[in-house]
């Protein structure tokens, strides 16, 4: 279906586990405006009482909504679609959602219109409207099948099969951040250890960073944040790998094997025909696909006797996730 022209402008938000990032998405694909805000933070990580922090959450969505709304000046868009990380049921309820705790069990859909009564709301997985936008708009344009995996706090990701993007019986396909890749590694705020989010994502390059810091493979990175390597965070690695530094383009690399870990374990079961990598930890293009790619080409099943699969950046960079938000709220999920 295309409902873009009778619909018109939209909202799409991207909570993230620091920020959400909202968009005003025109009828034609096209971004207006934009909007962000920091993610609150409970003081508490206790996920079994979800209404102080699905209200903080919701709150901040409104904030960034009614920062678009303005935007849309006489005509302000009435539907909104919001991408959530987590367990996302098929009727939007947040149902788990480790990287934002105190928000599991909440209606975000629900506290967000009740803040603004006349709007319609829908709440979606992040990485499958990740996966929506960049089929519609990015490097999966042309594929039927395909995933998109968001790299950003955690690790989400997409699944477009023939060409629409998958959510599963209950609306939890992608929840591949929560694969464990080690039963014996770091704790998750899932529950459980050694999940591949715990190496891949963003929170798992701060992890590895530090364990290089203290390993002393990082001493001018080291020095640049005051001599105590437990300062050492993801974004620090990236800035020095970009100069060079060869002890950070080592931290990418090993990065980039456990990257490419999961990736090959998902083939094995999606069959893709590509793979676009974006989030956050996307932004940094090269210096991470790479060492993706050479890993990924030894770890994979058969690949001397199967296709390639491209492994490629996200076209939409940070904003998928907020685009795709914007499509799924008109209703609009077709390719």
């Amino acid at each position: 279906m295309s409902d873009a022209g009778r619909v018109g402008a939209t909202i799409g938000v991207d909570i993230g586990g620091t920020q959400v990032h909202g968009v005003l998405l025109g009828g034609d694909g096209a971004v207006l405006a934009e909007a962000r805000v920091p993610t609150p933070q409970p003081e508490t990580d206790d996920v079994a009482v979800p209404d102080a922090a699905g209200h903080d959450v919701a709150e901040a969505v409104l904030a960034v909504v009614r920062e678009l709304r303005a935007a849309g000046g006489a005509q302000p868009p009435r539907r909104v679609g919001i991408g959530a990380p987590g367990m996302v049921d098929r009727e939007g309820i947040l149902r788990f959602a480790p990287n934002l705790p105190g928000a599991s069990g909440a209606d975000l859909g629900g506290l967000v219109s009740e803040g603004i009564g006349d709007l319609l709301v829908d709440v979606e997985n992040d990485a499958n409207c990740a996966a929506l936008a960049e089929r519609r708009f990015g490097s999966l344009r042309d594929v039927e099948h395909g995933m998109m995996v968001t790299l950003g706090t955690g690790i989400g990701v997409g699944l477009v099969v023939g060409g629409r993007v998958e959510i599963g019986a209950s609306g939890f396909a992608g929840e591949a951040g929560h694969m464990i890749v080690d039963p014996a590694g770091p704790p998750c705020p899932c529950g459980r250890r050694g999940c591949w989010e715990r190496y891949a994502s963003g929170g798992g390059l701060g992890r590895l960073a530090r364990e290089a810091a203290y390993a002393g493979r990082l001493a001018h990175v080291v020095a640049t944040v005051g001599g105590d390597p437990e300062n050492v965070h993801g974004e620090d690695i990236s800035t020095a790998a970009l100069g060079g530094d060869e002890g950070a383009l080592g931290v990418l690399d090993e990065l980039g094997w456990w990257l490419a870990l999961g990736l090959a374990n998902l083939v094995t079961v999606v069959d893709p025909e590509r793979i676009a990598i974006g989030g956050g930890l996307g932004e940094a293009g090269h210096l991470l696909l790479e060492p993706t790619r050479r890993a990924f080409g030894a770890l994979i099943e058969g690949g001397p006797f199967r296709p390639p699969i491209e492994v490629v950046g996200a076209a939409l960079g940070e904003r998928a996730g907020a685009i795709g938000a914007g499509l799924m709220a008109r209703a609009d999920r077709s390719p």
